[in-house]
């Protein structure tokens, strides 16, 4: 599963890649996990890098981007890191990646 196209390597604002994913968590998080569902201030879905049968253990917040996979102790503190994780980047890939996707920076 890709979430964008290759981009090449530039400086990386991570705040401002956090912010604005944060700003569009629930678009994209029923993007990346179609499956899931809001529950109160969480995005819940089943987590796609195991055999996760039911949603309940994958969880994202939706106002601080903070993620974690109770069933396996994975866990970030913010959409890039959330990135990283699901599509097997590094930090910078996947901040860079969706930079573009969210039209962040100044190669977006």
């Amino acid at each position: 599963m890709s979430i964008l196209p290759h981009t090449k390597s530039r400086s990386v604002d991570f705040g401002a890649i956090n912010r604005a994913a944060i700003a569009s968590l629930p678009a994209i998080l029923g993007r990346w996990l179609p499956d899931g569902k809001p529950e109160g201030r969480e995005w819940v879905a089943r987590n796609p890098r195991r055999g996760d049968r039911k949603p309940g253990s994958f969880k994202i917040n939706m106002n601080s981007g903070r993620w974690s996979d109770f069933a396996t102790g994975d866990a970030g503190g913010d959409p890039v890191s959330l990135a990283a994780y699901l599509f097997g980047l590094t930090q910078a890939e996947a901040a860079e990646k969706l930079a573009v996707m969210l039209g962040v920076g100044g190669d977006a």
